[in-house]
């Protein structure tokens, strides 16, 4: 019986062994699987991130360049920059800031639907001014 017992428990401990390594080489698979597929999830939504923005960058870019007009019809000036939700227009020797939410496509145009208050307008405007323009001064003295 001395020899039997032992050979028993050698088998026992062996399999446990074996068990022991294949519950850790599943458990390593399935931590794989979940990083990879973590992976993918999060560059999908990266990628997605990214494409949004590209497409409000392009969306911002084709509102540059254009005449706008008030509700009646009028030029206002030519819209000339985006500040953030603020477009930047350029009317004679002043700079506008209007709301984007206040600006409408129409064809070849730009519209400002609605009333804006021109005091707080121009204020806007001649802040982008300041901080989009450096002076520029000669040291030669010319």
């Amino acid at each position: 019986m001395k020899g039997i017992l032992p050979k028993i428990y050698n088998r026992i401990a062996d399999s446990e062994a074996v068990e022991l390594a294949i519950f850790a080489g599943v458990l390593s698979f399935i931590i794989l699987l979940e990083s990879i597929g973590g992976l993918f999830f999060f560059s999908k939504n990266k990628r997605k991130k990214i494409e949004e923005d590209e497409e409000e960058e392009s969306y911002k870019t084709s509102l540059l360049c254009r005449f706008v007009l008030d509700g009646i019809g009028r030029k206002i000036g030519e819209s000339v920059a985006i500040d953030e939700d603020i477009m930047i227009i350029k009317s004679g020797n002043k700079y506008l800031g209007v709301p984007l939410k206040h600006i409408e496509e129409k064809e070849k145009t730009l519209l400002v639907k609605g009333l804006v208050d021109k005091d707080k307008a121009e204020e806007m405007g001649e802040k982008w001014r300041r901080e989009s323009f450096q002076d520029i001064t000669r040291i030669d003295g010319e």
